[in-house]
């Protein structure tokens, strides 16, 4: 394969990949599972599907699941409805106009409402001939905590850094000094070599001026 050829290949490979880059892409990430009392949560139910499957009636479901028992909190149907409950006008809608994201939010969450939710997601497919559906459940257990928990690798991250920046500081410092004491030396040579060469009489100077400069 020649050098051309070789240029060719690489610039279509690299052409392909920005394009692959480009496009939208949907990825199913599990849901944040630990919320403190009094903040707001969000319950992440991420569901994809394939561009062009898109045209779809979807509905989605979210339920507490309470002893094998599911309690039904939030729904949608066309549009984002609560239900009537303890969770009545604590539920936000926070999914996706594609509906690939369908999570919701609970707000001012409180000790009780840790538990075990559960969102399920019914689409169906809009062929001309039938209309299949498919399923999707996911789970996400929700734990509630009084206090601040405290992320031990964020605390040592927050130390990392901090050493970081000393350790950047201490550097610039030491930097400072040595060209501090470099310019110094620098000033000092020229103000001796200024003192020396008029310390010189005058006669000495003419002379050393005078001297031919050997080829």
């Amino acid at each position: 394969m020649s050098a051309w050829n070789t240029f060719l290949y690489a610039v279509s490979l690299l052409m392909i990949l920005l394009v692959r880059c480009c496009q939208l892409v949907c990825v199913e990430v599990p849901s944040d599972t630990e919320a403190l009392h009094g903040t707001n949560m969000k319950l992440t139910c991420i569901s994809c599907v394939r561009r062009e499957e898109v045209n779809t009636d979807t509905l989605v479901a979210w339920t507490y699941v309470n002893n094998d028992q599911e309690i039904s909190i939030y729904e949608f149907n066309g549009e984002p409805r609560g239900i009537k409950g303890p969770y009545q006008g604590r539920i936000l809608w926070s999914g996706s106009k594609d509906l690939q994201d369908v999570s919701i939010t609970i707000v001012n969450v409180t000790l009780n409402d840790s538990g075990l939710y559960r969102c399920t997601i019914k689409r169906y497919f809009n062929y001309k001939i039938h209309r299949p559906s498919v399923t999707d459940v996911k789970d996400v257990q929700l734990t509630v905590h009084e206090d601040a928990l405290e992320d031990f690798t964020s605390y040592i991250s927050e130390i990392m850094m901090y050493l970081l920046l000393v350790l950047l500081t201490l550097w610039l410092i030491i930097e400072m000094i040595y060209c501090y004491r470099k310019i110094l030396k620098s000033e000092q040579a020229a103000q001796e070599n200024a003192a020396d060469y008029l310390a010189i009489p005058s006669g000495d100077k003419e002379k050393q001026s005078t001297i031919p400069v050997e080829e």
